[in-house]
């Protein structure tokens, strides 16, 4: 993918996924979605079981996984559609997909500019700070793509 389609779609994305956040609205209640929505419904564990067509000891099992952050999403999907419900499925970046790759692409200039005037110190030719915002978007044009960006984990 070329680095404007990219660049589309991250905003695409971006866009997208606003309206997720805060993601602090989507917490789920302390014993999870599941068995929340039953009780709030007034749906006792064995006429959830029926619905599911599994026995009732496995309700109990399915809401603890849930509560536990263990359950498989195919058994979410299929309890959501026993409580009549559309299971949600997101991955909300912190910042903005753009912000990510930005703060990413600041990061590599930014070392690989201390690196260069580490040594240039080192050799007794350091030259004069001037600003250094533009010499880091200067880098990030120049030497930083995108398809690198991930490689290393710092």
């Amino acid at each position: 993918m070329k680095t404007g389609t990219r660049h589309r779609a991250r905003e695409r994305l971006d866009d997208r996924l606003q309206g997720l956040k805060p993601v602090a609205r989507f917490h789920a209640p302390p014993k999870g979605w599941v068995r929340a929505i039953r009780d709030a419904l007034g749906m006792t564990g064995v006429q959830f079981a029926r619905r599911l067509a599994v026995r009732p000891q496995s309700v109990e099992t399915l809401e603890q996984s849930e509560e536990s952050g263990s359950i498989q999403l195919k058994t979410l999907r299929r309890a959501a559609e026993a409580l009549d419900c559309t299971l949600v499925y997101a991955l909300v970046p912190n910042d903005s997909l753009e912000g990510a790759v930005r703060g990413r692409a600041r990061k590599i200039a930014m070392r690989e500019l201390g690196r260069v005037a580490h040594t240039m110190r080192l050799e007794a030719q350091e030259t004069a700070d001037g600003n250094t915002d533009e010499r880091i978007e200067a880098y990030i044009r120049d030497n930083v793509k995108e398809r690198d960006l991930w490689n290393d984990r710092d």
